[in-house]
């Protein structure tokens, strides 16, 4: 009888979708019924394939034309509102290969009965691309790509940093009416009569074809390229359309040509190890230093902007460090945005330039392999190894991909307390001077820390915010007045962190070396002819140390930093890339070449660097360098509270992996702001959670500790 029962219930759920469905269909044509009274269905001046196919082909030729005359206006808007007509006119063929691609997706209409619709959603998918395109240019310097889709989270989290609510809501509001819009064009679409599908189709075909074989003429004669080393320029040189596809498409480090085991070799030799590449751990050397990297977030030097001029030099520290230690250009992947591809290249030694244009290692191959990095040479040598980020763990999925880097534990906002924030609600980077200091005097090993400073972070505001700034700047314009004028006063913030820091190492008496650079300049809309020698892809770095290192002066591309510190360390010819980069020249015409084809070995090949197996693995990296514990729960009254150590604002009082409203009281105590029943008191449980949605970092028990 149970078995029955259960049998009739389940035929009565299988049944269940089908009168939704048909409900819904009814409600569907009810609306659509009431929608043709009061809209009655003209009949459109195209319709019949056989009498206007020639006069809808040109008219989705003109669609496009217009199309893309928009998408580079606006992606060209903060040069001049023409820039995108002038392209017409200077780049012809470049805006008449890239209205094609575009036309071509559009003849795809011509498959189907309901052309209007199909050509509208066509349309609105081209001038979505176009217009979040131009959005994002107008707050960063780097153009919008596939790849931003990958950072939909961490970008969604940063909506309020560059628009204000009134602008989200008007947003949003867009999209619910534009969807609305869809609905009603689709019920009102009208349908085309005579279409010859065979026709259609060798129209489409013939459209494809010759955009496909425009792009690989125009790459033979130079108009077009395949490698993007400046991805701004890249954009403008080249269109958009073509632009957005090849980052879509061009994905990873592609496979090199003679890829084998003896060439790999080949390149192994060219080493002072040679094929000798196994890494062994060594017996731990107290008297080597301390490695500092601290990359700071969007720090450069205002005396190299030409289009302003400061009353006071913002960053007096960093000033006198040039003059006193080894500096210099510091050559970085990134401008004005790409914070974690110029992080990978100091960790790694790999250029991120052989990857896809604008494709984050961070997002990919990194949170599921792992990778040769300074973090592992120096932990084969007996380093502790540190990661410190004043922002989210989950930014960049950093809490992922550090493991996978070698780091034995990460300390992120989330595990700071007494955090202060920028007027535009980044932390303030001297929150971290307190625990670098506490890891590099409590550490019995030597320590290797990577630190990524936050407080330079845009968008930058268009009117005054400082009243008694330290320094005035003065711009051609207002608004650019008062954005760099923030900026410079945050960097002088930031100059006083690194001062302050510096000057705590150097009284510890702990032998150091540290790496400080900016990670890209500020997403302040810096023309070339506004930046130093017009190469917007660099910015300074200085080389500080308390051992007596030899000032030597000169320009350093970021993937190269890390064989740069580990030779000032007396750990030369340790890890493979960093041991190809110190023993051969980077005038060598196979330079690049050669570390290319060693990093799709440990990335993507067959790891014949190491005999044919990956030799790192993952770190059991802890969150936060702190031990958060509970050491007991206590009732006052009908309220639970918790008492332990090191808690932060982001300490969450939880149950079997779900939070529970809590109020932090202090670094000892939590307290619970909901009811829960007596007999689950011991499953109280305390966790870190991000500061933006609540998901769960790291959790404890009564009985153990993190």
């Amino acid at each position: 009888m149970i078995k029955n029962k259960m049998f009739k219930k389940n035929r009565k759920e299988k049944k269940n979708p089908g009168k939704i469905l048909s409900k819904l269909i009814s409600v569907k044509e009810k609306i659509q019924k009431k929608f043709r009274e009061k809209f009655p269905k003209k009949k459109p001046r195209f319709h019949d394939a056989d009498l206007h196919e020639k006069r809808y082909i040109l008219r989705l030729a003109a669609m496009s034309f217009l199309m893309y005359l928009y998408i580079e206006t606006f992606a060209r808007a903060t040069d001049g509102i023409f820039n995108g007509v002038m392209m017409l006119w200077k780049q012809p063929v470049v805006f008449l290969y890239n209205w094609l691609i575009i036309f071509a997706t559009l003849t795809l209409t011509l498959l189907f009965r309901k052309r209007g619709f199909v050509t509208l959603l066509i349309m609105i998918v081209w001038g979505t691309l176009g217009t979040v395109n131009g959005c994002i240019l107008i707050k960063r310097m780097t153009p919008f790509t596939l790849y931003d889709l990958q950072n939909l989270g961490d970008g969604l989290t940063l909506l309020t940093t560059y628009y204000s609510k009134l602008q989200i809501v008007l947003g949003a509001a867009a999209l619910i009416i534009g969807g609305a819009i869809i609905v009603l064009y689709y019920i009102s679409s009208y349908r085309w009569d005579n279409v010859n599908y065979k026709r259609s189709f060798a129209v489409v075909l013939i459209s494809v074809a010759a955009a496909m074989g425009s792009t690989v003429g125009l790459i033979r004669l130079g108009t077009l390229s395949t490698f993007f080393g400046n991805l701004n320029y890249a954009y403008t040189d080249y269109g958009f359309p073509y632009c957005f596809i090849n980052t879509s498409i061009n994905k990873g480090i592609s496979k090199p040509a003679d890829y084998s085991k003896s060439s790999i070799q080949k390149i192994l030799k060219k080493t002072k190890n040679g094929t000798d590449t196994t890494p062994t751990k060594k017996k731990t050397d107290n008297t080597k230093p301390n490695i500092i990297v601290l990359q700071m977030e969007s720090f450069a030097y205002a005396q190299d902007f030409h289009n302003i001029k400061v009353s006071n030099d913002p960053t007096p520290n960093f000033t006198k460090l040039m003059k006193d230690y080894t500096s210099g250009w510091f050559e970085v992947p990134a401008c004005g945005a790409g914070t974690a591809n110029t992080e990978f290249e100091v960790l790694t030694g790999i250029s991120a330039k052989f990857f896809g244009p604008g494709e984050y290692p961070y997002k990919g191959k990194l949170r599921e392999k792992t990778l040769e990095s300074m973090a592992y040479v120096l932990k084969n040598n007996g380093y502790s190894t540190y990661a410190m980020h004043d922002h989210r763990a989950l930014f960049y999925n950093r809490n992922e991909v550090y493991a996978n880097l070698g780091f034995d534990s990460f300390t992120s906002a989330e595990y700071m307390n007494n955090i202060e924030l920028t007027p535009t609600g980044w932390a303030q980077d001297k929150t971290m001077t307190g625990d670098i200091m506490d890891i590099l005097t409590n550490t019995k090993n030597p320590s290797f820390m990577h630190i990524i400073s936050v407080q330079g972070h845009g968008s930058y505001p268009t009117e005054q915010v400082f009243k008694d700034p330290y320094t005035t700047a003065t711009a051609d314009n207002e608004e650019t007045k008062w954005k760099y004028e923030y900026y410079v006063n945050e960097t002088h913030q930031m100059d006083t962190f690194i001062g302050d820091l510096l000057s705590k190492i150097r009284k510890s008496g702990e032998p150091t070396i540290v790496l400080i650079y900016g990670d890209h300049i500020p997403a302040l809309d810096v023309k070339s002819a506004d930046y130093a020698d017009g190469n917007l892809y660099q910015t300074r770095y200085v080389i500080w140390d308390n051992i007596g290192l030899s000032e030597k002066d000169r320009k350093l591309y970021s993937y190269q930093a890390g064989a740069k510190l580990l030779k000032d360390a007396g750990l030369a010819h340790q890890g493979v890339l960093f041991d190809y980069q110190q023993s051969n020249s980077q005038k060598s015409s196979s330079y690049l070449s050669d570390q290319k084809a060693l990093a799709y070995d440990m990335l993507y090949g067959k790891d014949y660097v190491f005999g044919g197996k990956n030799p790192y693995k993952q770190t059991k990296m802890r969150m936060g360098y702190k031990d958060i514990e509970i050491e007991k729960i206590v009732k006052i009254g009908d309220d639970y509270y918790i008492k332990g150590k090191n808690f932060t604002e982001r300490s969450k009082i939880s149950m079997d992996g779900e939070t529970l409203s809590t109020i932090y009281l202090s670094p000892t105590l939590l307290g619970l702001q909901e009811k829960i029943d007596p007999e689950d008191v011991d499953k109280l449980e305390v966790s870190q959670t991000d500061k933006k949605d609540d998901t769960i970092l790291s959790t404890i028990t009564s009985q153990e500790e993190l």
